[in-house]
């Protein structure tokens, strides 16, 4: 088991994720709120993982962008993240497109942070081929 420490200090405008090249601010009215963080936490995990994933299994691909779309529920008195909808969008040969669309069930599996995330929380990985 590892450990790791990391610390949020206020800034004057709000609180601050400490950086070298400069504080990341955890407000959205002044960079991302601590919701869109984690979700974009989620999507980079996916796509670092999902890269991962391609390279082992000798897929030659250019990865260009992952989107993420993600719902709260509205119904809940701090409207917690109810999905969070990951769709990649690869290059890979016509050939190895079955594998690639394949290799998507094995991110969540393989993310830390996926894996962390309440289990209420639906997420899902499409692929777009360019």
């Amino acid at each position: 088991m590892t450990s790791e420490t990391i610390e949020l200090i206020q800034g004057k405008n709000g609180i601050e994720l400490p950086f070298e090249s400069g504080n990341w601010v955890l407000l959205k009215e002044e960079g991302y709120s601590p919701i869109q963080m984690l979700v974009a936490s989620v999507a980079g995990c996916g796509a670092y993982v999902y890269q991962s994933i391609l390279n082992k299994s000798n897929i030659s691909y250019t990865f260009k962008a992952v989107s993420v779309k993600y719902t709260r529920n509205q119904e809940k008195q701090s409207k917690p993240i109810e999905s969070i909808d990951m769709t990649f969008e690869v290059k890979v040969a016509d050939e190895d497109q079955e594998r690639a669309r394949r290799a998507l069930k094995l991110i969540s599996k393989h993310c830390p942070v996926i894996q962390s995330l309440d289990p209420a929380i639906s997420v899902s990985e499409t692929i777009k081929f360019i």
